[in-house]
This record gives structure tokens, C-alpha cells and sequence, in this order.
């Protein structure tokens, strides 16, 4: 079906130009994203992907029903049969996609954004991204604002029983017999992860797992009661580290809104540092395939590096975001692949990141190692401590970025530009790079076994950004 350009309407105050992010879309509600706008980025991505058959899934925003609805509407006006998942997950809609053979899929989702936010994720057929030049043709498409003609044949179905196939999927993949005995606290945030926890917990309990789940914050709720689930922040990490304790847990679990990204806690509510979880998993892959390839981004990278080299496996960088560490998954043909901001990728889960696959492979690494998570990651942290991620709100990025570079790089070993700027020092390493979807800069600094140094380096860095 073609578009016809000429009948944009360009006196429409809504056009989405800023919603649009490198590989998302993201946006302020009643601006920059509407109902309509909406409505016309379903019926331009019915037009890309050609797809007669697209899955919708949303999350618990109070702004995601209605935006559901104007999508579903637009799909259907281009002939496209709805396959609707109601409530779900950012990887629910990445394993019905596949599942049901759909020419694509579609997450209402704002994730961890502010309430006034709302946007979606997008995927072609087999779950995966879209490749760039379809992503801006989406965007140009919507842009124009055309009104095509309809296709007939389009409609709405409920699709929500595929959740029993994810759960058994999940199930079947993770080896839940092997899990447990534990306790675990599950924050859900009041995001989207409640009925998909509830319906997992049921399945993997038929398959064995013997886990105790102390929910909290778990109906889903997109007035977002206990604030926005966004546990990557340090003042939102108490409340689910003191539920740990009071509950004598072994592990701790939060989930962002969507649940594509899950958080842990050690069993004395210590936060767990994202590049460790990665290297708990890239080892615990290794140990079954010796030699496999891992992916990761270049944020912090030598805990990581060091499970990678001790488990005979090969170390791949990618830039940070899930179409860079997907496409690099592919590429590589890579077992397993993890981001320090909690996004972790599956090769027997379509390559795509899953916030449920993580806390259940840890938890079986703890049920079969007779040792406690805080053990586990207990050297990690002494020998590769980081500054976690560090924001900078600045006016003009690449002028900062090449003044730290101006000032420091004569004296590293080795500059590295996979993704921003990194430089090693030897014994302390930064990498500095602009965020995908946030006007930000974003700093993450580690060091060899010297905690001071991390700090020494954070300090000198903030001064120049700053300066």
C-alpha cells in the first residue's frame, strides 16, 4: 500500500519528531505522544513491515489502554489482524511474536520513564529489531501524517492465553527442578510483572522449583503508589534491600515497569552491581559450553572479561542498547549477552532480553552451589569495584566528551570508541558515552582491586565534565 506525501498535514500540532529515540519511541504525553500519533505510527508500521499480523501487548501505565486501543485501531484500518496479549510484558510480546509466526509486535511502554511518559517498543517478524532503515521509514511515515486508504480484513483477538506457552518456555529453559530451596522477595514495583510473576511461580512450581516468593509492591497500579520502578536508582533501592532482611530472604528481585530488566539483592540487601550479574551468568553459561561467545557492553567491563576468560568462553563488545546487543548476539552466534543496566539476552530466548530468565538462572546457580549470592559476587566486588552509572545533564555532549578526552587520553593504554569514550588506565578504566534515550551524559568508572581509585577517578572526571 503506498502513502501519499502530498496529503500530509502539516498544520497538525502532534507530530511525534522528538518521540522517536535511536531504536524506541519515548515520549511526553499530550505533546509528543497522543492517541493519534498513536494511531498513526501503527498503520506506518503496518505499511513497513508488512505484516498481516502484528501482537500488541501494554503495560499498567494509566495512559496505555487507551494508546492500545488507538494502535489496534490503526492496525486494523491497514487490514492487520491484532493479536492482543492485554496486560504483558516488553518479553511477552518478543516471545508471542515468534510464537505465533506474526509479521511483528508492538509494547505499549514507557518502562522505567516518569508517569507523564508513555511510548512503545517494536520488533519485526521473529522478534526481531527493526533495522534502522524501516525504523526511520516508520518515522517519515508517521512524520507525514497521511491518511491512506483502509484495507479490509483487519481485527482484534485475544491472544492473552499465550502466556502458558511463555511460562513453559521459561520453565523448560531455565531447568526449574533444579531451583531451590528459597526465599526470595519479588518487588514488582506496581508495574506490569504481577500476573505474569503469579502465572510463572505456578508453572515452574509443577516443574519442581521449590521457591518461597514474598511479593510486595505487587498488583499492578499505573498511578505507580511506591514511585516509578526504576530500581537502576540508588534512592529506590532501600525499600526492596530492607524487605530482604525482614524477610531473611536469599535473594532479592525488583522489576522496572515493563519487566524486561530485573535487579538483585544478596541475602543481606546489598545491591547487586549489574556487571556482576553478567558475570554470574556469563560463567554460569560457560560452565555447560565451554568456548561459547558472550556479549557485553563496554560500560564496565573487567569482572566480566575475567568470567569470560576463567570459563574458556570468547568476550564480544557491542555498543549499549538491545538492537546493538541483539544484532551482536546474532552475528556471533553468541550463548548468552548482558548489559550493566540489568538488560540480559538469551540465545534460546529468540535472542532477545527477558527480567525473568536472570533471577532464575541465579537462583538455580545458588540452589546448586551451596553458596550464598553474596558469596558468589563477594570477590567480584573486591577485585573489579565500579562507580555504578553516574549522570550528567550538559549542554553540548561531544564538546565534554572531547575535553575529558583532550585531557586524559594521552594517558591511558588504550582508547576504545565500541560505544563513547573509554580509556584505560591500567588499574582504573572509565567509559563515557551519551544516553540513547535521555538528553544525558553517562559516566561509569572502575578500577583493579582499589576502591579508592574509583573514586580518585570519578573526582577527576566530574571535574572536567563540570568545569
Amino acid at each position: 500500500m503506498s502513502w501519499d506525501f502530498t496529503t500530509a498535514r502539516g498544520d497538525d500540532p502532534f507530530l511525534p519528531m522528538s518521540a522517536f529515540k535511536t531504536y524506541d519511541i519515548r515520549g511526553r504525553l499530550g505533546t509528543e505522544l497522543t492517541e493519534t500519533v498513536a494511531h498513526r505510527i501503527a498503520r506506518a508500521f503496518a505499511t513497513v513491515t508488512g505484516a498481516d499480523a502484528v501482537v500488541l501487548a501494554r503495560d499498567c501505565r494509566e495512559s496505555s489502554p487507551a494508546l492500545a486501543d488507538a494502535v489496534a485501531a490503526g492496525l486494523i484500518a491497514q487490514g492487520v489482524r491484532v493479536l492482543d496479549l492485554g496486560l504483558a510484558g516488553t518479553e511477552e510480546m518478543y516471545f508471542a511474536t515468534a510464537q505465533l509466526g506474526a509479521g511483528g509486535g508492538l509494547c505499549v511502554t514507557a518502562s522505567h520513564n516518569p508517569r507523564e511518559y508513555n511510548g512503545m517498543k517494536l520488533v519485526g517478524r521473529g522478534a526481531v529489531p527493526l533495522p534502522d532503515a524501516d525504523f526511520a521509514r516508520l518515522r517519515a511515515l508517521t512524520e507525514a501524517a497521511c491518511d491512506p486508504d483502509k484495507v479490509p480484513g483487519g481485527g482484534r483477538e485475544d491472544r492473552s492465553t499465550v502466556r502458558r506457552d511463555y511460562v513453559a518456555h521459561v520453565a523448560r529453559l531455565v531447568g526449574a527442578a533444579g531451583i531451590g530451596p528459597l526465599r526470595l522477595v519479588m518487588n514488582g514495583g506496581n508495574g506490569a510483572a504481577g500476573p505474569t510473576l503469579d502465572a510463572l511461580a505456578e508453572g515452574l512450581a509443577a516443574q519442581g522449583a521449590r521457591l518461597d516468593l514474598v511479593r510486595m509492591h505487587h498488583a499492578p497500579d499505573g498511578s505507580f503508589p511506591n514511585g516509578i520502578p526504576n530500581p537502576l536508582l540508588p534512592e529506590n533501592r532501600p525499600a526492596t534491600g530492607e524487605a530482604v532482611r525482614a524477610a531473611g530472604a536469599d535473594i532479592g528481585v525488583a522489576f522496572d515497569g515493563d519487566f524486561d530488566r530485573c535487579f538483585l539483592f544478596d541475602g543481606e540487601g546489598g545491591f547487586v552491581d549489574g556487571e556482576h550479574v553478567v558475570a554470574l551468568l556469563a560463567a554460569a553459561h560457560l560452565a555447560t559450553a565451554p568456548g561459547a561467545a558472550i556479549v557485553h557492553d563496554p560500560r564496565v567491563i573487567w569482572a566480566v572479561e575475567d568470567a569470560v576468560r576463567r570459563g574458556g568462553g570468547r568476550s564480544v563488545l557491542a555498543p549499549t542498547g538491545h538492537i546493538f546487543l541483539k544484532a551482536a548476539m546474532r552475528r556471533e552466534g553468541a550463548l548468552y549477552g548482558g548489559e550493566m543496566s540489568a538488560h540480559h539476552y538469551f540465545r534460546g530466548f529468540m535472542s532477545c532480553d527477558s527480567g525473568m530468565i536472570p533471577w532464575l538462572m541465579v537462583a538455580k546457580l545458588v540452589s546448586q552451589s551451596n553458596a550464598s549470592l553474596t558469596e558468589l559476587v563477594g570477590a567480584m566486588r573486591q577485585d573489579f569495584p565500579s562507580s555504578g552509572e553516574i549522570n550528567f545533564r550538559v549542554a553540548n555532549l561531544p564538546a565534554v566528551v572531547q575535553r575529558v578526552e583532550a585531557e586524559l587520553a594521552s594517558r591511558s593504554r588504550s582508547t576504545d570508541r565500541t560505544d563513547g569514550l573509554s580509556l584505560d588506565f591500567g588499574n582504573w578504566r572509565l567509559n563515557l558515552r551519551a544516553s540513547n534515550t535521555e538528553p544525558l551524559l553517562r559516566l561509569n568508572v572502575e578500577a583493579r582491586g582499589d576502591a579508592d581509585l574509583v573514586a580518585e577517578g570519578v573526582a577527576r572526571v566530574r571535574a572536567l565534565i563540570e568545569g
